[in-house]
Parts: structure tokens; C-alpha cells; sequence
């Protein structure tokens, strides 16, 4: 190949920028719970690759999304902003277009950038995506409403002989996994996830820039189909399962949170052996991944970039797994909005097992920072290389969940807001010990996590927590209030530290 001579002059500056850049590779995965990785205290999950990246990383115990869903969380982590200030609330909608995402500042210092999976990004085309920062895009958000985007679907009508078999489609044997999968592993989202993060990275490993790879995969997000050998991983295994919630017990919890539980066809009365092979398939859909992970960090080895390249590994939010009567997320229970966090930089990041609170807006100014990238001051986002730590964490989303087509069809209405809840824009506000919910119009939660960390006695009607509660809803007040003050006030104005 022949090199130009602007090529030739430029290649040392190109080579400096190669050897003083960190690169970086982040994975994200779909509603996966805190506690479902054996480096999390998990002791029948099987997380071998995982656990081993978790041991020579930071592993963050306390870290928590800024929504329970999808979309706003996303936005929050690739903005680094709150979801009332960046105002992506619910899923399938545009992000306001002066918006700065993660890839952007990337892209504008010099980096490769690349995307392989799910991006949730609206309209959800590769065009879309390329014109917010990305340089490569390989798509699959895993819905079927944005299939005819899916560069995974378009992959599998010509690489699987059974492609006219539904991708999520199942294929049982009697008093087996009713969740087993009709297509083979190799053909699945998760495999073709994998196996592409992999040829992208080897791509970029031998370039003259550091590079940005975004590696989203779709599980271990419902439905819970898996494929063979998977599907059986779990058989012998007695999964401990959440107590079972009566139609009582989801009554006694404030009015949005009922509607969000009670939506569509309610589920808190699940047969529990169904229930058994559910949390079987969701802790099988994480070994796929665990498997896939693995040898995209033996690919990174094989590079020669792993000592300079930064990982992270996290998920957009938790799944409740029928924790409160609930299937999915889009609630401010643990189970939702704790989330595990591995940052791995041996570097500059020392591994082991970290306490600290953590918000998911945290992730982007600390890859900026180890990047050394300026960060603005629209950030609300903390690098976690700062010593100062958060006294609380804040999460925020729209309960219930506007959903505006299928069977969970509850649409926003000006004027009776979602499911007849008027002002369904909850708040959440976390210390170490307290929770504090906020639900405008129809009450609240207070949680002594110290206590009660299974979140079972809501303490917020209590005259003996009368004082907890002032204290935890002025602490909300106060934050919001003061949450955009780098957006609002002039820099010169701040009072300089």
C-alpha cells in the first residue's frame, strides 16, 4: 500500500497520539441485577470471565442509574447529564439535538468510534447514529419494531438456514425449559453481538488512532429465550425466589407504583415453577454473555492493547424478576436501579471492592478525565478519581411507564397524565442508609436500607420517621433546585476552589 506523503509526515504525530491515548471499550448489557455476577456474592451464577475482569477492576458495590428504563438512562450515561435536564423520559423518543453524547467528544479528540449492538437511539438507523458521533455502526436493538434496521436480522436471513424461524422464538421439550430457544446459539443476538465487537476490535487494534468501542448487548432483557447448551445450564439448580406479593401487599404501595405493577396482565401471582425456569433462563442469558465477554477480553490480549485500553462494564438498569409483584424495571427498588460497575484501568484505577456511592452519570467525565479530555460544565456528572464522594444518589422516571402501543398501551394525556396518575414524574434520593420516594401528589417511601434492605416496611407515614422523612424530601428539594446550576449560572459567576 502506498503512503502519501501527508501520510508520512504526520504518521509520528499519529503514532504519539496511538501511545499517549488510553483506548477505550465499554460494554453495556440489558437489565442486568446487581447481584446476578458471582463477583457480586453470587454463588450459583456462573460468571467465570466476568468475575476475573471484576478482579482487576474497581468493582462498585453502591452504583446506581438515573432511571429504571431503557432510554433515559442511556441518554444519562452518554450525556453525563439527569434525565430532567437532557429530558429523554421515555423510550423511543429523540434526544434534543444540543445534546453532546459520549462518542462526540471522542470522535472530535481524535478517536476511532464504533458501536456493535443495541443503542436505543430515535429514529433507531444507522444514518441516525452516524450523524451523532459514531464511525462505525452494526445495529440491533432487539425489538421487532426495529427490525428492518437491524444489521444482526440482516446478518441472520443469510448466515442461519432457519432464519424464517423467529429470533426469540421457542422451542420446548416436555418437562424441560419452556423458554429453549428454536435457533441455534451461533445465530443468535448474543452470539453475532460477540462475535462482531471482536472483528471491530481488531480492526481498530491495528490503527494509527485509539480507539471508542461500544459493545451493547441485548441480554439478559425479557423474553428469556435460550439457546442449547444454555437452556439446560440451570436444570438442577433451586433458584431462591422473591416472596410471593398478594394483591394486598402491592395495594399497601403508593398509587403510581400499584399501576405500574398492576398494568396490562399482572403477574404477581405467577405459577412459582414458571417462575423457577424464569430466573433459570435469566441466569443462563448471563452466562451467554459472560461467554461472549470472555472472548472479546481474550481478543483485546491477543491485540496487544489491553494494557493501554480502559473498560467498563455495566447494564442501563436491573430487572425486579417478580421482586414486589413486578416483571421488568421502571421502579426505585433496589432491584431496579442498583446496578454492578466494573471500571478497569491498572493504570491509574486501583482494583478491589469500592463502597462509595456512584451515579451512572459519573461514567463519562471519568473516562474524559483518564482520557484527558475537557470535560464542560453542563456535565452533572463526578469523575470518580475526585476524593470528594456523594452523600446520596438521585434517580428519577416517569411511573408508571408511558407506553403508547400493545398490550401495556397507557398513554401520557395532558391533563390526566399515565393510567390516571396526574403527575406521574417521580423522584429518588439514596444515602447509605436511607430511601427516600417521592411520588408527587400520592405520597412517598422511606426505607431504612440498614434495617430493612429487602425495602419491605415503607416507613414514611410513621410519626417516629416524621423527622427522616422532612430531612430526606429537603434534601431532594435542595438538589433539584440546584442540580443544573453549571448550566444555568456563568462560569465567571462560580465561586472558584
Amino acid at each position: 500500500m502506498s503512503v502519501s506523503r501527508r501520510q508520512f509526515l504526520h504518521a509520528p504525530a499519529l503514532l504519539l497520539q496511538r501511545q499517549q491515548k488510553p483506548n477505550v471499550l465499554w460494554i453495556m448489557v440489558d437489565q442486568l441485577r446487581f447481584d446476578c455476577l458471582g463477583a457480586n456474592g453470587n454463588r450459583l451464577i456462573r460468571t467465570p470471565n466476568l468475575d476475573r475482569l471484576a478482579g482487576r477492576s474497581a468493582n462498585y458495590q453502591q452504583a446506581f442509574v438515573q432511571a429504571p428504563v431503557c432510554v433515559p438512562s442511556r441518554a444519562s450515561y452518554f450525556t453525563g447529564r439527569y434525565p430532567h435536564s437532557h429530558k429523554n423520559r421515555v423510550n423511543y423518543t429523540p434526544l434534543d439535538g444540543r445534546e453532546r453524547l459520549a462518542q462526540q467528544y471522542f470522535r472530535d479528540a481524535g478517536y476511532q468510534t464504533g458501536v456493535v449492538g443495541k443503542l436505543h437511539y430515535y429514529p433507531p438507523t444507522a444514518d441516525h447514529a452516524r450523524s451523532l458521533g459514531w464511525d462505525r455502526v452494526l445495529l440491533d436493538d432487539g425489538v421487532g419494531a426495529t427490525d428492518p434496521y437491524s444489521d444482526y436480522v440482516a446478518w441472520r436471513k443469510q448466515a442461519d438456514p432457519k432464519a424464517n424461524v423467529g429470533y426469540q422464538s421457542t422451542a420446548p421439550l416436555p418437562g424441560k425449559n419452556p423458554f429453549r430457544a428454536a435457533i441455534a446459539y451461533e445465530h443468535t443476538p448474543t452470539a453475532w453481538a460477540g462475535d462482531q465487537t471482536r472483528r471491530m476490535l481488531r480492526d481498530y487494534a491495528t490503527g494509527q488512532r485509539p480507539f471508542f468501542l461500544y459493545s451493547s448487548f441485548f441480554k439478559p432483557h425479557s423474553p428469556h429465550t435460550v439457546p442449547e447448551p444454555y437452556d439446560a445450564m440451570y436444570d438442577d439448580v433451586e433458584i431462591p425466589l422473591p416472596r410471593q406479593m398478594t394483591l394486598a401487599d402491592i395495594e399497601k404501595l403508593p398509587l403510581p407504583v400499584q399501576k405500574q405493577i398492576l398494568r396490562g396482565k399482572p403477574q404477581y401471582a405467577m405459577d412459582r415453577k414458571r417462575l423457577q425456569w424464569i430466573y433459570r433462563s435469566y441466569y443462563a442469558g448471563v452466562s451467554m454473555l459472560d461467554r461472549e465477554i470472555g472472548l472479546i477480553l481474550d481478543e483485546l490480549e491477543r491485540s496487544g492493547q489491553a494494557g493501554n485500553t480502559i473498560i467498563v462494564f455495566t447494564t442501563d438498569h436491573g430487572d425486579q424478576l417478580l421482586d414486589k409483584g413486578l416483571e421488568g424495571k421502571n421502579v426505585f427498588f433496589e432491584a431496579s436501579v442498583r446496578v454492578p460497575f466494573l471500571l478497569c484501568y491498572p493504570r491509574q484505577i486501583k482494583p478491589g471492592v469500592r463502597q462509595e456511592l456512584v451515579e451512572m452519570v459519573d461514567v463519562l467525565p471519568t473516562l474524559l478525565e483518564l482520557c484527558g479530555i475537557a470535560a464542560p460544565n453542563s456535565i452533572h456528572g463526578r469523575s470518580v478519581l475526585r476524593a470528594q464522594k456523594r452523600e446520596f444518589v438521585f434517580a428519577e422516571n416517569v411511573i408508571p411507564e408511558v407506553i403508547n402501543s400493545g398490550s401495556l398501551d397507557m398513554p401520557y394525556t395532558a391533563g390526566q397524565g399515565a393510567g390516571g396518575i396526574v403527575h406521574p414524574d417521580a423522584k429518588m434520593i439514596r444515602t447509605a442508609r436511607w430511601k427516600y420516594n417521592h411520588y408527587p401528589g400520592h405520597g412517598g417511601e422511606l426505607y431504612d436500607l440498614q434495617n430493612d434492605p429487602q425495602e419491605e416496611h415503607n416507613l414514611y407515614d410513621s410519626a417516629a420517621h416524621r423527622e427522616t422523612v422532612r430531612e430526606m424530601k429537603d434534601r431532594l428539594l435542595d438538589f433539584l433546585i440546584t442540580a443544573d446550576e453549571t448550566d444555568q449560572i456563568a462560569p465567571r459567576w462560580l465561586l472558584q476552589r
